[in-house]
């Protein structure tokens, strides 16, 4: 390969690795472009599904807590080996689990197809209460992150 192809293959890669790693940056939001740290939401319900995708996990249940809108929310949490380290699992979040979550609301505060919050703790049948949301996203610090104190 001459030198003239070269650069052009190194210039073409750089340009491909820069779009790549920007898309992953657009992906993965700062809490404030979502959610609303003036807006919490205490949701109680059961489990309907779970995602453990990346960059975040999420955790749908039925609200039946009336102070908040009845139904459908999804629930984002930190990353899926976030909430592993955390003591979340795929075995502690089953379809039917009771939970509550401390959290705080979208923005856009629309419910459609669900309701959507990011989730700041997890309180499980059994009293654990456990942290899910993800640090250094721009959160309200308001002692749910050990790491915030």
């Amino acid at each position: 390969m001459d030198k003239k192809h070269w650069i052009i293959g190194a210039v073409a890669g750089v340009a491909l690795g820069g779009a790549i790693a920007g898309g992953a940056a657009v992906a993965h939001h700062a809490f404030a472009a979502e959610f609303d740290g003036k807006a919490p939401v205490l949701l109680r319900g059961k489990v309907t599904r779970v995602e453990w995708i990346n960059p975040h996990a999420w955790v749908h249940i039925a609200n039946t807590n009336p102070q908040y809108a009845q139904g459908a929310w999804m629930v984002e949490g930190g990353t899926p080996n976030t909430l592993l380290r955390a003591g979340i699992d795929r075995n502690s979040l089953k379809p039917g689990t009771e939970i509550v979550v401390r959290g705080y609301q979208s923005k856009d505060k629309l419910c459609k197809p669900a309701c959507k919050a990011n989730g700041r703790d997890v309180t499980f049948p059994d009293g654990r209460k456990i942290f899910m949301g993800s640090s250094g996203t721009g959160a309200p610090k308001d002692g749910a992150d050990a790491s915030e104190r």
